[in-house]
C-alpha cells in the first residue's frame, strides 16, 4: 500500500470509495459524520486542511484517509477525521495514516495532537489510549459532551 498527501482532486475517486463501502459520509476519527462525500465536500476539506493523508491499495483504490488541521498560530492541531475502508480495518491502515499524520506535524514543530470522544464510543477512547492519547478535559459539542484527548505527535511515529 502507498500512502501519500491528498489532493483536491481525489475528491471523486474517495467518494466513490466510499459509496462502494455503502456509507455516505467520511467519518472522523469518533464515528461521527464529517463531511459529505460528493466530490464538492471532499474537495473542500482536503483544500483546507493543513496535513491530508491518503492511502491507496496496489490498485490505486483508497482505503484510508486521515485529516489534520493546526490551531492558527499555536503548536497544536486537531485530528479531524481518520476514515478506513470497512473491508480493511484490523489491516494497520489507520495506524499507518496516524503515524504519517504525526510525522507531519513534528516536522513543523507541533507538539499536540487532539482529538474528541463521545462517551458513548469506548472502542475510540480505546483506539486513541492505545495510540498514546492521554485525556485532557471535555468540551461541549452538538451532541453533547465529548472527551477530548492528547498525544504527542512524534511518538505517534
Amino acid at each position: 500500500m502507498h500512502v501519500r498527501a491528498a489532493r483536491p482532486d481525489d475528491a471523486e475517486v474517495l467518494r466513490t470509495a466510499v459509496s462502494r463501502a455503502r456509507e455516505e459520509t467520511v467519518f472522523d476519527d469518533i464515528g461521527a459524520p464529517l463531511l459529505d462525500v460528493s466530490a464538492a465536500g471532499v474537495r473542500e476539506a482536503a483544500a483546507e486542511a493543513e496535513w491530508t493523508f491518503l492511502m491507496e491499495s496496489d490498485g490505486d483504490d483508497p482505503v484510508g484517509l486521515a485529516i489534520a488541521h493546526p490551531d492558527p498560530g499555536g503548536t497544536e492541531a486537531e485530528l479531524l477525521a481518520l476514515w478506513v475502508h470497512p473491508n480493511r480495518v484490523g489491516e494497520g491502515v489507520a495506524n499507518e495514516l496516524l503515524a504519517r499524520v504525526g510525522n507531519a506535524l513534528a516536522d513543523r514543530d507541533i507538539e499536540v495532537l487532539r482529538a474528541t470522544v463521545p462517551p458513548d464510543r469506548p472502542s475510540a477512547e480505546e483506539f486513541f489510549s492505545t495510540h498514546g492519547f492521554a485525556p485532557r478535559g471535555t468540551r461541549r459539542s452538538p451532541a453533547g459532551d465529548e472527551s477530548v484527548v492528547v498525544a504527542d505527535p512524534r511518538e505517534l511515529t
